[in-house]
């Protein structure tokens, strides 16, 4: 009997809890976060990682002229991963895009309140958009004590939140 796909995501978050700390080389919290969740749903594409490694590190690092910098990777790989899930397989249905951008919303506002924003820089305290942030950032081993539980928590939330489309849809 094929395994229920809420036992997958316990699954991958328990590997998530023992792995992510010590990972030290090449993380990126856009890519883990999605791809942790393809995963589960069986789909694994390249292309898809390199689709969000740039939106890593506050939108790689993003800052507009008036301060305001990009949202944390795990944000923005959890909303992508309450698109796929909603859509499924094919391309999502017209009917379902507000539907997808209320869901992006929510576990936009459901990390916000549950880290106090939702802002990279604010997260890991490093401004990434000075190359010597993401220095100071390795250096102090930030990946491992603190930007990892975002991925471990966005999977988490990913799955909560979105448990009935994927019962009915993968």
């Amino acid at each position: 009997m094929e395994q229920d796909v809420i036992a997958k995501f316990d699954e991958k978050i328990k590997e998530l809890e023992e792995t992510l700390p010590n990972l030290t080389n090449g993380v990126n919290c856009a890519e883990l976060t999605l791809t942790s969740v393809l995963e589960v749903l069986g789909i694994e594409n390249g292309v898809i990682n390199n689709l969000m490694i740039p939106l890593a590190g506050g939108f790689g690092g993003y800052k507009s002229k008036k301060g305001w910098q990009g949202a944390c990777g795990a944000v923005c790989g959890g909303c992508a991963a309450t698109g796929v899930i909603l859509g499924g397989k094919d391309r999502m249905p017209n009917e379902l895009i507000l539907d997808a951008y209320m869901n992006a919303a929510k576990f936009a506002s459901d990390f916000e309140n549950e880290f106090g924003t939702v802002v990279c820089s604010e997260l890991c305290g490093y401004d990434f958009s000075d190359p010597n942030g993401l220095e100071e950032y390795q250096k102090n081993n930030t990946w491992e004590t603190t930007c990892n539980k975002f991925v471990i928590w966005a999977v988490n939330h990913v799955r909560d939140m979105m448990e009935e489309a994927l019962r009915s849809k993968w």
